[in-house]
């Protein structure tokens, strides 16, 4: 059996996504399709707009063979963590040959060539990362800038300005650095990936987010398939009022031990919460060009959760499993196929939760909370413990 898999959020599913994974059913057509998917919190920090059950119900729907969860410690994480947790997961599987990732330009060297060049460390290199961070520029910006100052192989400036690249960067590091086996595919997308304008047909996550906010979900029709549409609630689910409880309540000691939170960023959270009169507001006092508005929310879903910075590492470094949210019922095969293969367990019934130890169970821990309190916010009930099958002619 031959498996592709590919990295997604689906928030929500899209014509888009339905073009990516049409595409990998089609070049890679004796493959199973396997997705690691987001669950109901994002990597830009905020709630799903769908719970994760629900969301990988529309990928099978719309084609793929497995939805497993990318565990929330990781989904919430920065780019380079959220991709090489996602690579640690799907290569403990050791049964995928293929990742195909959505990106703006590039081919498979380039991708190859930037992610070896990224990954070289010197005193110097480590130096001028350090000089560029203190500009303001994100980590793998930093990083790249300051290859590019040792004249090291010749770079193109567009792998690291879009955020589909910079992750196709980081799946491609991740990949080497676990000396897996898993080839690479970069299949070129088209749109903005942060646009919140919206197009016809084809429209960024962004777009339908922000219309959905606005309350026109009418418009929707046309960018989605119907069975995602039918889903959408009404409006988006809003955690303010327990983001920002949890700020309130948790000290800043705490605080400072969650990822990223780093030059006493923690105190001026606390400081400035109490002048804001909701989230949004708070956001807006927070954040700088130094502390972007994704690294904040990121932050603050963080310590919503209770994710440390020590959780997010050992969780690394530790061996995970893979949690089946949905499958194909013509697929079933490929549980009993992974199970024979991986070297982590495969979640699919209640029974199979009790038998994770030590770092595995703390992640797991997250994820099922993470559940509860999409389930207390969107007033649903949905059991951590299930897995969905999908009838898909």
């Amino acid at each position: 059996m031959k498996i592709v898999a590919t990295v997604a959020e689906y928030n929500p599913f899209h014509n888009g996504h339905l073009k990516h994974v049409t595409y990998m059913k089609e070049h890679f057509a004796d493959y199973k399709l396997l997705v690691i998917m987001s669950g109901n919190f994002t990597q830009r920090g905020e709630n799903a707009v769908l719970d994760k059950f629900t969301r990988a119900r529309h990928a099978v729907e719309a084609g793929a063979d497995m939805v497993i969860e990318l565990p929330t410690v990781f989904a919430t994480a920065n780019a380079e963590l959220f991709a090489t947790g996602a690579i640690k997961i799907l290569n403990d599987l050791n049964a995928v040959d293929t990742l195909c990732f959505g990106v703006e330009s590039g081919n498979i060297d380039d991708y190859l060539l930037t992610a070896k060049a990224l990954l070289a460390e010197s005193k110097e290199l480590k130096a001028l990362i350090k000089e560029e961070l203190e500009t303001g520029v994100s980590p793998v910006k930093a990083r790249f800038n300051a290859v590019k100052k040792l004249n090291l192989p010749q770079l193109k400036d567009e792998l690291v300005s879009s955020p589909n690249n910079i992750l196709g960067i980081e799946y491609t590091k991740a990949i080497l650095k676990l000396n897996s086996k898993i080839k690479i595919c970069p299949m070129l997308r088209s749109g903005d990936h942060n646009d919140v304008k919206l197009y016809k047909g084809i429209t960024s996550a962004s777009s339908i987010r922000t219309t959905l906010e606005s309350k026109k979900s009418g418009s929707l029709k046309k960018v989605m398939p119907a069975y995602v549409y039918r889903d959408l609630p009404q409006t988006p689910y809003v955690f303010d009022d327990i983001i920002m409880t949890k700020l309130y309540t948790e000290n800043a000691n705490n605080i400072g031990k969650i990822l990223d939170c780093t030059e006493g960023l923690e105190n001026r959270i606390k400081a400035l919460i109490k002048d804001a009169t909701d989230y949004k507001t708070a956001l807006d006092k927070i954040a700088t060009k130094r502390y972007t508005y994704a690294r904040i929310r990121r932050i603050t879903i963080a310590n919503l959760l209770g994710i440390t910075e020590k959780l997010v590492f050992k969780a690394l470094d530790n061996p995970l499993y893979a949690k089946i949210l949905a499958i194909n019922a013509k697929s079933r095969d490929l549980i009993s196929y992974l199970s024979e293969n991986s070297s982590i367990p495969v979640l699919t019934r209640k029974k199979d939760y009790t038998e994770i130890k030590k770092t595995a169970k703390d992640v797991l821990e997250i994820d099922s909370l993470a559940n509860d309190l999409y389930n207390l916010v969107s007033k649903t009930k949905q059991s951590e413990f299930q897995m969905i099958t999908v009838n898909k002619e």
